[in-house]
């Protein structure tokens, strides 16, 4: 998240604003206002919002509304939602919200110590989530470099071999071992030898 990321007040009406924005004026945090669900919508498209404060009954688009806009969209599905009411304990509103991923269901009047403590901790750790995701995106990227270095570089060695070692790419001629013979085989007469034997059976006869 930016350093110039800023808390989304959102109310249709201008004196809620005013008491929001004097209670969180405390923490220190830049803080914008929206009047409507549909500026609210474009002003966080436009990014640097860390955290809205979003009244549910507006007219037009509503905070359910645009919380289930923003959830769609991977840009925003992450940032903090408090929503506020006026009109009391509500069952199927606390559960559509929570469905939603709503960080917190605040009821009016509201307390400015509970809710700066609410905001300080959402926003301060919206604000860790996204810079460890941007360590982590960092180092992914130095390693996939590094491996790259490291592919080329072996590559080149391997060439280098080759340039200075020419004649290792062709395979040395070997000499055939003669083979001995198996002590069975009998080994053929040679021809003299079978022409003295047959002079000599002549003789005996």
């Amino acid at each position: 998240m930016p350093s110039d990321a800023r808390i989304l007040i959102v109310d249709d009406h201008e004196d809620t604003l005013y008491a929001l924005e004097s209670a969180l004026a405390p923490l220190g945090y830049r803080l914008g206002r929206a009047t409507s669900g549909d500026e609210a919508l474009k002003q966080v498209l436009r990014g640097q919002v860390g955290l809205l404060l979003l009244d549910v009954r507006m007219p037009g688009v509503s905070g359910l509304d645009v919380v289930r806009y923003m959830r769609r969209l991977e840009q925003t599905q992450h940032i903090p939602v408090i929503l506020l009411t006026g009109f009391g304990p509500d069952h199927e509103l606390t559960s559509a919200a929570f469905a939603l991923g709503v960080a917190d269901l605040v009821m009016k009047p509201i307390d400015p110590w509970a809710l700066r403590t609410k905001v300080r901790y959402l926003f301060d750790a919206h604000r860790r989530h996204l810079a460890l995701e941007h360590e982590v995106r960092e180092l992914r990227a130095l390693v996939k470099g590094h491996g790259e270095d490291h592919s080329d570089d072996h590559g080149d060695d391997h060439r280098d071999d080759h340039r200075e070692n020419p004649g290792e790419d062709q395979a040395a001629p070997t000499t055939p071992h003669p083979t001995l013979p198996h002590s069975d085989a009998r080994v053929p007469l040679q021809r003299g030898q079978g022409a003295h034997t047959e002079e000599l059976e002549q003789d005996r006869t």
